[in-house]
């Protein structure tokens, strides 16, 4: 019979301590980072500039679902300007996975109605997007999305 010694059972207690304790962190960054995804829809639906600009992040990549890429200044222009309006912006799913203590990723399931100079567009959308701490606050750093086929016809 091998009897655990004192180290070892000090050895699993630290570990499982740990594992415990790096949960409740990620817990605190997700619900951290939902908060600020909540908010960054409800800025691009009041078209906020100052709103925007607090929370996505100056490196902000964001590439639409037809394959063009906007910078920030960009982005924020053209929801400011009203050149393109979010009539509807619904998840249906919406998971976050945290990548690292500062990283953490966004991936959802979407239905978007919008308004621009080049029409209207109704899409569902799947959806990447990253979420980066910067300085001790959660900006939006990054967004790819595609669009998704329309269900067959049963």
């Amino acid at each position: 019979m091998i009897r655990p010694t004192l180290p070892r059972c000090l050895a699993w207690l630290f570990v499982l301590t740990a594992a415990l304790l790096a949960r409740a962190d990620d817990s605190a960054i997700l619900a951290a980072v939902r908060a600020a995804d909540d908010e960054r829809v409800a800025a691009i639906k009041a078209a906020d500039a100052a709103r925007l600009d607090a929370i996505f992040s100056d490196d902000l990549l964001y590439t639409h679902s037809n394959g063009k890429l906007d910078r920030k200044a960009a982005y924020v222009g053209a929801l400011v300007s009203g050149k393109t309006v979010y009539e509807i912006y619904d998840y249906q799913q919406r998971d976050f996975h945290v990548a690292s203590p500062a990283i953490v990723l966004m991936t959802a399931r979407m239905t978007i109605k919008a308004k621009s100079a080049s029409g209207a567009l109704a899409s569902d959308l799947s959806v990447l997007a990253v979420w980066r701490n910067e300085s001790g606050k959660w900006r939006f750093l990054a967004w790819q999305s595609a669009k998704l086929a329309p269900p067959a016809a049963k």
